[in-house]
């Protein structure tokens, strides 16, 4: 068959396919929508609950099977990263000892899209035992778990974006997307900060934004390229040569910061074919260099430079004392 025979074949099935995908995106965001509209006091309620388990120092479970586990799991690693202490704990393995983990009064939330997960209402007995709060997640709360629980959150969908409406797919996504729901309405409760989830991610790049500071990457002590204001323009170069940072702080008797020569104010004076001999390190700094204090973070430092298209900073809390010096060279190692 020729390739222009097989063309009208090939549109036709790509037209299939992509019928196909957008059904299936019509359908879930549709089951979003819906979810949202009828959003009511219970989520408030459960909000409320999540924040007191922060407030008490508790933890919250989360246990679940199947695809719905798998929500579960997600919806525990999205709390945790907020500050509220969630376990993931698997609807089988529950049964066979692991729901030992279990404390009196905890409180455990159940997802199934169903409500009557055999695994699940297995549990039950125990949980009622162990006084536990049971909150559900689920697409019917006329069910099982619907009527045990304390709380109720409705993700039930009309239909599946499965053509054969049995892959679980609008129903994982609507309760993936309840999960996120009551995150962020936590995260809005307590009034979280970019800087208090930086304390969840330090080994991110908004953990090293938000938590590095200057301190923490500064030169100090010998380190620090310094000389002394009557020094000679070659007593400059060796200082400069050997702590190689690009540049030298000058002082004056008393230790004080009097100003910066950097390799740049050397190349020009070179170009000018100035008399080198006989100049005195005060004769060619530059006064008042900038300055931050060392307990700003690593970030403000970045930005500064940038701002004044500079390579270094003094540490300093007034510009005169030394608290020590950092370079542009520092921050990007620290991954900035």
């Amino acid at each position: 068959m020729s390739n222009s025979a097989q063309q009208p074949a090939l549109e036709q099935s790509h037209a299939v396919i992509l019928e196909a995908g957008r059904r299936a995106l019509a359908i879930e965001s549709r089951a979003l929508q819906e979810m949202a509209d009828r959003l009511d006091g219970s989520f408030t309620e459960i909000v409320e609950l999540l924040d007191s388990i922060v407030s008490r120092g508790q933890h919250l479970v989360i246990t679940g099977i199947g695809k719905s586990g798998i929500i579960g799991s997600k919806i525990a690693s999205t709390f945790s990263s907020i500050g509220l202490p969630t376990i993931f704990l698997h609807a089988a393995e529950a049964s066979h000892g692991d729901l030992g983990l279990l404390k009196q009064n905890d409180t455990l939330m159940m997802v199934s899209n169903s409500g009557e997960t055999a695994e699940l209402v297995t549990l039950l007995p125990a949980l009622n035992r162990r006084k536990c709060t049971l909150v559900a997640v689920t697409g019917v709360p006329e069910s099982t778990l619907g009527k045990r629980a304390q709380y109720v959150l409705n993700v039930g969908v009309r239909e599946e974006a499965c053509s054969l409406n049995l892959v679980p797919t609008a129903s994982t996504t609507a309760a993936l997307a309840m999960g996120d729901a009551l995150a962020m309405a936590l995260l809005a409760k307590r009034g979280f900060k970019p800087e208090d989830f930086a304390q969840f991610h330090p080994g991110g790049s908004l953990g090293r934004r938000l938590l590095t500071t200057v301190e923490d990457l500064m030169h100090t002590g010998d380190a620090i390229p310094t000389i002394n204001a009557e020094a000679g323009f070659f007593e400059v170069l060796h200082e400069m040569s050997l702590k190689r940072l690009g540049s030298t702080l000058v002082m004056d008797a008393d230790g004080a910061i009097m100003g910066i020569i950097t390799d740049g104010d050397i190349r020009r004076l070179i170009e000018k074919k100035s008399d080198t001999a006989n100049l005195k390190a005060r004769d060619f700094m530059k006064p008042s260099p900038r300055h931050i204090d060392k307990t700003e973070l690593a970030a403000r430092a970045l930005q500064l430079m940038q701002e004044h298209k500079i390579t270094s900073l003094v540490v300093s809390p007034d510009g005169k004392t030394l608290d020590g010096f950092l370079h542009l060279h520092d921050l990007l190692r620290a991954g900035l």
